[in-house]
């Protein structure tokens, strides 16, 4: 896994470079199949994915000089964008422009077979880059309404180039139960399955380039939501505070309380869904990328509340949450 120094040193570099692309004015269409940071952030905004609401009470102990109080804060619970996964099959061909540098030598193309007609394998370099519309919910959040987002805008959370041997040949993930056991940890419903996620590699049986694509991106998902796994990354599964402050669950295939994706390339959409994200007849044809690069927001839920006194005494819910 990435040290913290160079998880800081990525901070820099990719802040330095690419936040006044931020700032550049946008759509929030993606033109052709390429986005960038100012398409992703518009992209938070007229949608139903953040799912803000009041679920409970937190209590605080606050202290002065003279007397002790107990103060109370609104808990709220919310999703946030965390990182933009992306999935592609050829080197240095990421769909967000800002970041395309940074997967450069990864290695694939030369797995991805000319011809699907005599095929089902299909082959997706992949990478998770921290959302740029976290800068924006941190400044709201700053003052009490929203939840700080575990992750940092532009900073690489997985890039399947640094983690060759298990992304390129499914070691050692290819011997895991998961891997060699029917029906463990699908990507299906009612009858249409996408694919397994294990392995958890670029390799998907899979004809269908939009359906191959979505199971990569989840395979990813389901690697830096977890600790200690055996890939090179850095890991989004921090553990529950006592400072009024509840992280997300690890990412389940099919579980819509523990993400949420919005397809940000080929096309920007405004509300989120999870895979399977049709009916069993649904070609996927609008979803389908001429350039086979795909691009979608992972949304995590959280929960906070506003810190009202020096103590964190506890919380009482009307609502249930789905963090930890």
């Amino acid at each position: 896994m990435f040290s913290k120094k160079i998880h800081h040193f990525y901070s820099y570099l990719i802040l330095s470079c690419s936040l006044p692309l931020y700032l550049t004015p946008s759509t929030t269409q993606a033109i052709g199949n390429e986005i960038n940071g100012a398409t992703i952030a518009s992209a938070i905004g007229d949608n139903s994915c953040m799912n803000y609401q009041a679920v409970g009470v937190c209590f605080w102990l606050k202290c002065t000089y003279w007397k002790c109080s107990v103060k109370t804060s609104t808990k709220i619970s919310h999703f946030i964008p965390e990182v933009v996964v992306s999935t592609y099959n050829h080197d240095n061909h990421s769909p967000w422009t800002e970041v395309q540098q940074l997967n450069k030598g990864a290695m694939g193309g030369q797995h991805q077979t000319p011809s699907k007609m005599y095929t089902q394998y299909t082959f997706k370099n992949g990478e998770a880059i921290g959302h740029p519309g976290g800068f924006v919910l941190q400044a709201i959040g700053s003052s009490g309404y929203t939840c700080e987002s575990q992750t940092t805008g532009y900073v690489p959370y997985f890039l399947s180039g640094l983690d060759f041997f298990a992304w390129n040949l499914g070691m050692p993930e290819m011997f895991y139960p998961e891997s060699t056991t029917p029906t463990m940890r699908e990507v299906k419903a009612n009858g249409d399955l996408w694919g397994n996620i294990y392995p958890r590699s670029g390799s998907v049986t899979q004809t269908h380039d939009y359906k191959a694509a979505a199971v990569v991106a989840q395979r990813i998902a389901d690697i830096i939501s977890r600790n200690g796994q055996l890939h090179i990354y850095y890991p989004l599964a921090k553990k529950n505070s006592r400072d009024g402050k509840w992280y997300p669950k690890e990412v389940e295939e099919g579980d819509k309380k523990t993400h949420r994706w919005q397809m940000l390339s080929p096309k920007t959409e405004n509300s989120c869904s999870i895979f399977p994200d049709g009916g069993t007849s649904s070609t996927y044809s609008d979803k389908l990328s001429t350039t086979e690069n795909y691009s979608w927001a992972l949304w995590r839920p959280y929960a906070c509340c506003k810190k009202r006194g020096q103590v964190f005494l506890g919380n009482t819910d009307w609502i249930s949450t789905h963090t930890q």
